[in-house]
C-alpha cells in the first residue's frame, strides 16, 4: 500500500514538475520573442540616429544658394519658360544637386513642386532627360502641361504610332533634336530591349542628361505601392554611368529610402526632405452610414453644401464600387465620372480631360488616378473605404497608386493597415500627430492650427485613455464560448460585435466597434486570415495576453470616456438632414396652418367691413 502511495506521489510530483517545465518554456519562447522585437526595435533607432546624425544642415545650405555657374541660366528658364519667380523649398538645392552631377533623393509633399526639380534642368541642359513614371494617365497630364508651356515632351507606350516610335529613337541620337524630356513607365523599360539599347547610344553621346524616377517608394517591397517592374531599374546606374538619377516621392519612411538607394545603387544619393504638414488641408474622418442610401446621401450633403460646384475625388477599392458610385452621385445631379484601370485608354484620356476643362467636377476612382495630377484647383478628396496605409491618405489628399492587392498578402499589409485603423480611431489626438508619428517627424498639436476635425471639436485631451477591461473580459467569454461549441470556433469582427452587443447593452455599435480596433492595436486581439476558393476571410482571435487577463486587469484604451460612459451614436450627416427635413416638414405644415387662420381671420373682417358699409350706404 505504501508502494502504491509512494507511487501516485511521484507521479503527482512529476505532473508538476512537467507543469512548471511547459511554464518556463513557454516563458523562454515568450522571453525570445520579446529579445528579438527589442533587438529589431534597437536597429531602427540606431538607424534613424545615423540618419539624423548624417543629415547636416550645413550640407542643405551648401547647395541652396545662387552662386554656381548655372545660377544666372536657372533664374532665367525658371521666369521665362515656368513663368515662376520664386523657389518653394528644397526645389533650389535639388536642381543645384542634379547639375553638379550627383544623385538625388527628394522627398517632397504633393504641391509642392517635384515635377520642376527634373523639368527645369531638362530645358536648361539641351539634352534628353528620361522621367520613369508609373501611370501613364500621370505622364499625360505632365505631356499637356508641358505643351503649353512650350517644352517638348514625348512618351512611349502602347499606343504610340510608328511615327511618334521613329522620331523618339532619332530623337535619342541627334544633337539638333528639340525633344528635352523622355517619359516612359518602368514596365515598358523592363520590356523593351530596342529602348534600352537606344537609350544606351544616347548616353554614349553624352545627349543622356539625367534619369529623373517619378514615386520612386514603388521600387522598395516596403513602400505601399510596390511595383515589380521598379526593380528593373537597378541597371540604370551600371548602364548609363555618370548620369545622375534623381529619385521623387511625396511619402516614403526611413526604411522605404534605405532600400531604394540599395535598388538603384545610389548610396551615397543627397537626401531632401521636406515636411510632411500640409497646413492648407483639413483632415476629417468620418464614420461610414450603414446603408448605401444613406452613405450616398451623405456624400451628396457634403459635397453640394461644403464643396458646391468644385472639383474633388472620391477613391473606392473596386471597379463596380466606382461605377455603382458614379451612377448614384449621377442621379443626385452631381457631374461624376468613373476611371479605373480596366477603362479604355481613350475613354480615361476623356474622362481626365473633362475634369481638367471642369466640365466633369468629381472623379470616382480606384488607386489608378491622381498620382501627381496637376490641378490647381481640386478642393477635396474623399476616401469611400478606408486607405490601405498612412502613405496613400496622406498623398492622396491631392495626389495617388494603381489597383491594389490583398494586405495579408504584402510584406508590411498589415502594420500599415493598423496604422490606418489608429488614425481613424483616435478621436481625442491630433490626426496630424499619428501621421508624425508614422513617417518619424515630431509633431504638436498646438500646431495644427485647428485644421482637423479632433482639434477644431475641442476633442483633443492630455489623457483620454479609459478601463474597457469589463468589455475585453466580455469579448473573451465570448469567444471562449464559441470555441467550445465547435472544434474551429471561428469569428469575424462583424459577428463578435453582434453578439458583445448582447450583453453590452448600454454601449452602441458604433463604440463597441471603437473599442474591438483598439484591442487590435494594442496586441489584446489579433487577426486570423483563412484562404476559400474564392477569397480570404479574416477572423477575430484571442491572444496570450488576453488569455492572462484576470478579474482585476486593467486595460487601458484610447477609447473617448464621455462617448463611453453616455454610449450615445453620434448621427451621420444624412440622418441629421433626415431629422432636419422632417421638422422643417412640420414647421411648413404649422406654417400654412397658422396662414389658414390668419387669412380667414382677414376674410372674415373684410365681410363684417363690406356689411358695415352696405348698411351706412342704405338711404334712412
Amino acid at each position: 500500500m505504501s508502494s502504491t502511495n509512494k507511487l501516485s506521489q511521484f507521479s503527482e510530483e512529476l505532473n508538476r514538475v512537467e507543469n512548471e517545465l511547459a511554464g518556463i518554456d513557454a516563458e523562454i519562447r515568450k522571453l525570445r520573442n520579446k529579445k528579438t522585437a527589442l533587438l529589431d526595435r534597437k536597429t531602427e533607432l540606431e538607424r534613424k540616429i545615423c540618419t539624423r546624425q548624417q543629415q547636416s544642415p550645413d550640407d542643405s545650405q551648401k547647395w541652396e544658394t545662387e552662386s554656381f555657374n548655372w545660377s544666372k541660366d536657372v533664374r532665367r528658364v525658371m521666369r521665362d519658360s515656368f513663368h515662376l519667380q520664386e523657389f518653394r523649398p528644397h526645389q533650389l538645392s535639388a536642381i543645384n544637386i542634379v547639375l553638379s552631377g550627383e544623385d538625388c533623393l527628394v522627398i517632397m509633399s504633393t504641391g509642392g513642386g517635384k515635377s520642376l526639380l527634373y523639368q527645369l534642368p531638362a530645358v536648361l541642359n539641351k539634352g534628353i532627360t528620361l522621367v520613369v513614371s508609373p501611370l501613364i494617365s500621370l505622364i499625360e497630364d505632365q505631356i499637356i502641361q508641358l505643351k503649353k508651356l512650350s517644352i517638348h515632351a514625348a512618351t512611349l507606350n502602347q499606343n504610340s504610332t510608328k511615327q511618334e516610335v521613329k522620331f523618339i529613337q532619332d530623337s535619342l541620337t541627334s544633337s539638333t533634336s528639340s525633344l528635352r524630356l523622355l517619359y516612359v513607365t518602368p514596365e515598358k523599360l523592363a520590356k523593351s530591349k530596342l529602348i534600352m539599347n537606344k537609350l544606351e547610344k544616347c548616353a554614349e553621346l553624352k545627349l543622356l542628361k539625367l534619369i529623373a524616377v517619378d514615386e520612386v517608394h514603388c521600387c522598395s517591397q516596403w513602400g505601399h505601392d510596390f511595383r515589380p517592374d521598379y526593380q528593373f531599374l537597378n541597371v540604370l546606374k551600371r548602364q548609363f554611368k555618370g548620369v545622375p538619377i534623381l529619385g521623387l516621392t511625396a511619402t516614403a519612411t526611413a526604411n522605404v529610402l534605405d532600400d531604394v538607394k540599395s535598388i538603384l545603387g545610389i548610396q551615397a544619393a543627397i537626401t531632401l526632405k521636406a515636411g510632411f504638414n500640409r497646413d492648407n488641408l483639413f483632415y476629417e474622418v468620418k464614420a461610414k452610414p450603414a446603408s448605401n442610401q444613406l452613405m450616398v446621401e451623405e456624400l451628396v450633403n457634403t459635397i453640394t453644401t461644403e464643396f458646391p460646384k468644385q472639383s474633388g475625388i472620391i477613391y473606392c477599392f473596386s471597379r463596380k464600387e466606382c461605377e455603382d458610385l458614379t451612377k448614384d452621385l449621377r442621379s443626385h445631379g452631381i457631374k461624376a465620372a468613373f476611371y479605373h484601370a480596366y477603362v479604355e485608354s481613350e475613354e480615361r484620356r476623356e474622362v481626365h480631360e473633362k475634369w481638367l476643362d471642369g466640365k466633369c467636377t468629381v472623379i470616382v476612382a480606384t488607386l489608378a488616378f491622381g498620382m501627381g495630377i496637376d490641378k490647381p484647383d481640386v478642393r477635396f478628396v474623399i476616401h469611400h473605404s478606408l486607405a490601405k496605409s498612412m502613405e496613400i491618405t496622406t498623398r492622396k489628399l491631392a495626389d495617388l497608386f494603381r489597383q491594389s492587392t490583398m494586405v495579408c498578402n504584402e510584406k508590411t499589409g498589415l502594420s500599415n493597415l493598423h496604422s490606418m485603423l489608429a488614425y481613424a480611431l483616435r478621436s481625442n489626438e491630433c490626426r496630424r500627430v499619428c501621421i508624425a508619428e508614422h513617417f518619424d517627424e515630431a509633431w504638436d498639436s498646438s500646431w495644427c492650427n485647428k485644421m482637423c476635425d479632433n482639434c477644431k471639436n475641442g476633442c483633443v485631451q492630455q489623457d483620454g485613455k479609459v478601463d474597457c477591461a469589463k468589455q475585453l473580459l466580455a469579448i473573451r467569454q465570448i469567444m471562449e464560448d464559441k470555441q467550445s461549441q465547435s472544434e474551429q470556433g471561428r469569428i469575424t469582427g462583424n459577428k463578435l460585435v453582434e453578439l458583445l452587443q448582447k450583453t453590452e447593452k448600454r454601449i452602441s455599435k458604433t463604440v463597441l466597434e471603437n473599442i474591438i480596433g483598439n484591442l487590435l492595436l494594442e496586441g489584446y486581439l489579433c487577426e486570423d486570415f483563412h484562404f476559400t476558393p474564392y477569397n480570404i476571410i479574416s477572423y477575430i482571435s484571442l491572444t496570450a495576453r488576453t488569455r492572462q487577463l484576470t478579474e482585476t486587469s486593467e486595460v487601458m484604451l484610447n477609447v473617448d470616456e464621455i462617448v463611453l460612459k453616455t454610449s450615445t451614436t453620434r448621427k451621420t450627416a444624412a440622418e441629421s438632414n433626415e431629422d432636419k427635413s422632417k421638422k422643417a416638414k412640420k414647421a411648413r405644415v404649422e406654417s400654412i396652418s397658422a396662414k389658414k387662420k390668419i387669412l380667414k381671420l382677414f376674410v372674415y373682417k373684410l365681410e363684417d367691413q363690406l356689411n358695415k358699409s352696405e348698411q351706412n350706404s342704405v338711404p334712412k
